[in-house]
């Protein structure tokens, strides 16, 4: 049934009649994408709909032999300055913006022979694909709509009696509507669609005004960020952190695609995080990279290079191995116990038997740019079909350009993002020491690990040997602390390959990660009475525990390890630490007033320091 009103103030009832149905007897359709447009009009065309239409909208009608009437037509007044002026006329927007059974507005309609319109389908110059393809300052112009939005913004406004529709995809929820209540839409959907109609012009007019502001070199005054709705999240950080969704920017594509699973709020943040680390790595070495990420911070990541017989055997390496797969399985073996129920990075495409590897390991899920058939098969198995599966997209662009927002207790950051600033092999040509002997196998682990640190929760410092990081001291307020953190973890990962750990004799019952933490708790030996009794019954000769010597013996073999910080070592402290763990070369920004002090520390041990020159936080 029609919806009647006769005053203003009768507008809160309205709310309240969410069942309210109003019949659709004429539509007004302009589009530039004319996608579906022939099925909805065929549509309108069974329920008896008239159709009013502009241009190449119309034309599209007419040709496919479908019934239409050119505004023109209706108007009385013809398309003019070059289209500039088309649906700028009272009896276009007198139409949409009647109040249905206000006296006064149906007398109006009466004496200027303006008909009601009762559905509105556009959608707008396609200006942000005109900026995209680097059309003249006057072109892009020219695509900003006037007429669209004026329709937009009046349809919406009287949204008690008329439908607008500004996306191809609620096509289908219009025809479907129309079949169902017999020629009507319900007040539901129209507020619905009003709702989204405003944010339609919303984005679109933020992405004009930023555009304008930067061809005049300037920050707009006012920024709008325009977010589409992508899907909801199950919840945010935390249980309690509810509604959580995912949005994305001005109604473009994700950097991503879900291709099995349901992934979470922590994630989606370490897989945006990782899949950066990876791809920046495998830009800058040309190797296969991947890493191994908890909680947004990287408790591995590596290239792939050779396994050594001592490295197979601590890392119950498979006998064959591809290239991805061996990049995974090093950058899992930085820190084994933390990757526990990890987030993998790939660089490259998962083939089979990286998918393989993968399957036998605790992980939550996987970003890579692609996957072999056989390689999503299996992984769309693990964890019963729940394990998430991202495939990313290389070649994605940011649409809101180089800056970042973000919006925390009721204020807006926006910073320049960094990923655009790659660190590369030859940033670490700026020796300051006397030794300027820097190999390139040391000149790699330089790069990976600053890589690995530019996307490693700050302070951060980060070891790295043979390819792959030993040690990643994340989130410390002091940066010695860092140093000390991250060779804790280094001095694990070393001892793992010590006689005395590869010797341990496990139950044949023990499974692999229980072996993990078992030789780990070895190393560290802290155990409570209670703890090792337990951990005692997993071998079949309960071993004695480590010594000093053990340590020292085994820790002095350790040399040609790499260690890069995120920002200046303040203070000579750091490098006196570092020598203890085998540290040879160091990787940082430089620019500390100390930096003199701290170079002769490295001169002191016969280190090759490399200044990079940019700082790498991360927050």
């Amino acid at each position: 049934r029609n919806f009647t009103s006769t005053s203003r103030s009768e507008f809160p009832e309205r709310f309240k009649m969410s069942t309210d149905l109003y019949q659709v007897k004429r539509a007004l359709i302009s589009v530039s994408d004319k996608t579906d447009l022939l099925v909805l009009a065929a549509a309108l065309k069974e329920n008896g709909v008239q159709v009013l239409s502009t241009g190449g909208t119309a034309k599209a009608l007419k040709d496919a032999g479908l019934p239409v009437t050119d505004v023109s037509d209706y108007t009385g007044f013809p398309e003019m300055m070059d289209g500039r002026v088309k649906t700028l006329h009272p009896k276009v927007h007198g139409g949409l913006l009647a109040l249905r059974g206000n006296p006064d507005h149906e007398k109006a309609l009466t004496d200027h022979g303006i008909d009601k319109i009762d559905l509105l389908v556009v959608n707008l110059y396609p200006f942000q694909a005109t900026v995209a393809k680097g059309a003249s300052f006057e072109t892009c112009v020219e695509n900003i709509d006037i007429g669209g939005p004026a329709m937009i913004r009046a349809a919406a406004k009287n949204y008690p009696s008329v439908t607008t529709v500004t996306s191809t995809t609620q096509y289908a929820k219009i025809i479907e509507e129309l079949k169902t209540n017999n020629g009507c839409t319900t007040l539901k959907t129209r507020r619905s669609m009003s709702a989204a109609a405003y944010a339609h012009c919303s984005a679109y007019d933020s992405a004009v005004s930023t555009w304008f502001a930067a061809q005049n070199e300037e920050e707009p005054a006012v920024t709008t960020r325009a977010y589409e709705l992508a899907f909801p999240l199950k919840y945010g950080c935390n249980p309690h952190q509810l509604p959580a969704n995912i949005y994305s920017m001005n109604g473009a594509a994700l950097p991503f695609k879900v291709l099995n699973g349901k992934p979470g709020y922590i994630n989606l943040l370490d897989a945006l995080n990782s899949w950066a680390l990876v791809k920046e790595v495998k830009e800058a070495l040309g190797l296969p990279a991947a890493s191994s990420f908890k909680h947004v911070s990287p408790a591995g990541a590596a290239v792939a290079v050779p396994l050594t017989d001592v490295e197979k055997k601590a890392f119950e390496a498979p006998d064959s191995l591809s290239q991805s797969a061996l990049a995974y399985l090093r950058a899992r073996n930085a820190d084994p116990m933390c990757s526990f129920g990890d987030w993998a990075a790939l660089s490259d495409v998962v083939d089979e038997q990286t998918a393989t590897y993968l399957k036998t390991e605790v992980a939550d899920g996987i970003i890579a740019p692609g996957y072999t058939p056989e390689a999503l098969a299996i992984l769309t198995s693990k964890k019963s079909g729940a394990f998430i599966v991202l495939e990313a997209d290389p070649a994605y662009k940011n649409p809101a350009g180089m800056v970042d927002y973000r919006e925390i207790g009721g204020c807006v950051f926006a910073q320049r993002g960094h990923g655009d600033k790659p660190i590369t092999l030859e940033m670490m040509n700026n020796v300051t020491t006397k030794n300027k002997d820097l190999p390139e196998q040391a000149k790699r682990d330089q790069v990976l690990s600053a890589i690995t640190i530019k996307y490693t929760q700050s302070n951060s410092v980060g070891y790295a040997k043979n390819g792959m990081m030993v040690g990643v001291g994340a989130g410390q307020q002091s940066r010695v602390d860092c140093v000390k953190l991250a060779g804790r973890k280094l001095r694990t990962w070393w001892m793992r390959q010590s006689p005395k750990v590869l010797g341990l004799q496990f139950k044949a019952d023990v499974k692999r990660q229980a072996r993990v933490n078992a030789r780990v708790r070895f190393i560290e030996g802290d155990m409570t009475e209670i703890e090792r009794a337990t951990w005692q019954q997993q071998f079949e000769v309960v071993p004695e525990p480590l010594t000093q010597a053990d340590f020292d013996e085994h820790m002095k073999l350790l040399e040609g390890v790499t260690i890069a910080s995120d920002a200046f070592f303040p203070f000579r402290d750091s490098i006196d630490v570092a020598t203890q763990f085998g540290v040879k070369y160091i990787a940082q920004p430089g620019g500390s007033v100390q930096d003199a002090g701290v170079t002769e520390a490295c001169d002191q041990y016969n280190m090759v320091q490399s200044h990079f020159g940019m700082r790498l936080f991360h927050h």
